[in-house]
């Protein structure tokens, strides 16, 4: 299993592509944190501050380069945090559960 994040300043876009997601079946959970966290930054020279919403996908490998391209396509910023990691261990219930809830019809 894969752990993906981005963040978003809009947390109703923010929970708008964690359902979409879903609903998709790119991720088999996701998770917005609702407290903002505050993100500083270097940007076009300049040191920057924003309150973002982090957003945390839960993929399988079969799914991860399809979310990464879709997170992609519908991210509004010019050029969006994306970190993937791979989970060392994973509850084998919590592993069974998000085979059961993907399809890979579509892949």
């Amino acid at each position: 299993m894969f752990v993906a994040w981005t963040t978003l300043d809009d947390q109703e876009i923010a929970e708008q592509l964690a359902f979409d997601a879903v609903a998709e079946k790119l991720a088999v959970c996701v998770q917005v944190d609702v407290t903002p966290v505050v993100s500083v930054y270097s940007w076009e020279g300049q040191t920057e501050t924003a309150r973002e919403y982090r957003v945390a996908f839960k993929s399988l490998p079969e799914q991860i380069d399809r979310l990464e391209q879709w997170v992609m396509e519908r991210h509004p910023y010019e050029t969006p945090e994306w970190i993937v990691i791979r989970a060392e261990r994973v509850g084998e219930k919590y592993l069974s559960w998000a085979v059961t809830n993907t399809t890979f019809s579509s892949l």
